[in-house]
């Protein structure tokens, strides 16, 4: 009898313990998703955008084309020519050695959304209000998103996106792929300007998951995900050539490699890197469709080719040996692979080791087609055109800063990579803050070394630079100017 009682009792301790220590994770689970997304003053009054009425249509022949090639969840050492021994990619190897490679190239979130937001706004995803990952309403989401308004339905709408920019300008503008900026009106595709969007309005892993013809379904759920890749890159190059006789920017935003991961029969099981490596070789292919269409309509010289991630990968990937993965605020988490290719433009394999983030693309891009950036808010990316045609080797930033959620975890300057104390990668403590720590990125690219105690004047440098850029953020979180 006192055997069975304690065997019962056994029983209840282990339950209650664990259950109590469930709760324990999922309340700083969501926590510290609370503490990302509330806090501070009121999202501002919306701001209009009369910058748009300004642009006027500008001469079609001084008007390169771009196309803007953004994968997801990629790392950095994913291609062959960064490195990659289990993964093929010739059509990207081949673009690196006819363009420019960025070496210390950065997304400006760690998760989809915001990184997106960033890199069509030319500004830090926190001015956009996009600081985690928009989801239709779920159990979670629901509370989270919408009833408490934490992250907004999709891109506020005054925001300036640079397809909106591009077609007042005059060009034709198109998406192909994964918009994840908004799941309704106003906030879709075609309402925020591209004239043409053939897709998914959210990720691939998300229910219901269909593909889009501008705004009408075009394939309801279930979609066959071994064809994505193969029907994306049929409406690519169908975009291209129904607008070869006009200047046109094409966002090619591929779902792969993301998980779940598919590829068509001719890709499937072909790579060294399972999977993963076929979609991966599956998106070179596809890369290297667009090359050649180009070539074939004789638009290959008068276009910008760009091709990045979104962030860095999640379960799978290769990081090139860098700390921490996607949704995390370590360099594996933000550093991307980047190529630029404009034949005649660009030098034919520099390698930039300047630091850039993808809002950079913004101000590049109106740069080259000859607007001035919006004076009412603040755009924080800077033009890459010169470091692209080797006219300088200075990163445009004193300063990147590293956001996760709401919360600006680290700061890079120079060779300086300096985060607060936060949750990070370690292992069986996910949830336990650790830090702050001090890398030196050119001796130590893989964050294993704290440089803290030995510097103790640029941890106050960081600190009081972090503490300024919180202090901005609560007073004008949307980064508003008076024009």
């Amino acid at each position: 009898m006192d055997a069975q009682k304690k065997t019962v009792s056994r029983r209840k301790f282990i339950k209650t313990g664990l259950t109590a220590g469930g709760g324990l994770l999922l309340a700083a689970g969501l926590g510290s998703h609370f503490v990302n997304v509330f806090g501070g003053k009121d999202y501002d009054i919306p701001r209009s955008k009369n910058y748009l009425d300004s642009i006027l249509p500008g001469d079609k022949g001084s008007m390169p084309n771009i196309i803007l090639v953004l994968t997801d969840d990629m790392g950095l050492g994913d291609l062959s020519s960064f490195g990659s021994q289990a993964i093929d990619t010739p059509n990207l190897d081949q673009m690196a050695r006819e363009g420019v490679i960025f070496s210390n190239f950065y997304s400006s979130a760690p998760v989809c959304s915001p990184s997106r937001a960033g890199l069509l706004t030319g500004r830090y995803p926190v001015r956009t209000l996009i600081f985690d990952v928009i989801q239709p309403p779920g159990p979670l989401d629901w509370g989270f998103q919408y009833v408490l308004g934490a992250v907004p339905h999709g891109i506020p709408e005054d925001e300036v996106l640079l397809p909106e920019i591009l077609q007042r300008r005059g060009y034709r503008t198109g998406l192909v792929g994964k918009w994840h900026l908004g799941w309704e009106s106003p906030h879709l595709p075609n309402e925020n300007g591209f004239d043409f969007f053939y897709g998914g309005l959210l990720s691939h892993d998300t229910h219901p998951y269909r593909i889009y013809r501008n705004d009408q379904v075009e394939i309801e759920e279930p979609v066959d995900l071994d064809l994505l890749t193969q029907n994306f890159t049929r409406e690519a190059l169908q975009f291209i050539r129904e607008n070869q006789e006009e200047p046109f920017f094409l966002y090619y935003a591929q779902h792969y490699p993301h998980v779940p991961l598919h590829a068509s029969a001719a890709f499937e099981g072909q790579s060294e890197g399972g999977r993963y490596g076929d979609t991966v070789e599956e998106l070179d292919w596809s890369v290297g469709e667009i090359f050649k269409t180009l070539k074939e309509l004789g638009l290959d010289e008068n276009t910008l080719v760009i091709f990045t991630s979104d962030n860095g990968p999640w379960w799978e990937g290769d990081t090139a040996g860098l700390r921490g993965r996607k949704n995390l605020p370590m360099e594996g988490g933000f550093h991307v692979p980047f190529i630029a290719r404009w034949p005649g433009v660009l030098p034919a394999g520099r390698v930039v080791d300047a630091p850039a983030m993808n809002f950079d693309l913004f101000s590049t891009s109106l740069e080259i087609c000859g607007l001035a950036t919006p004076g009412d808010r603040i755009i924080d990316g800077r033009s890459l055109l010169p470091l692209f045609k080797g006219e300088t080797d200075e990163s445009p930033h004193e300063t990147l800063l590293f956001y996760k959620g709401r919360k600006l975890v680290g700061a890079r300057s120079g060779d300086w990579k300096y985060y607060r104390r936060h949750s990070s990668d370690n292992g069986a403590y996910p949830f336990i803050p650790q830090g702050p720590f001090l890398f030196n990125l050119k001796t130590d690219p893989h964050e294993s070394y704290n440089l803290l105690a030995d510097h103790p004047d640029l941890e106050e440098y960081f600190v009081g630079l972090m503490n300024k850029e919180d202090e901005l953020r609560e007073e004008n979180i949307r980064g508003w100017l008076d024009s």
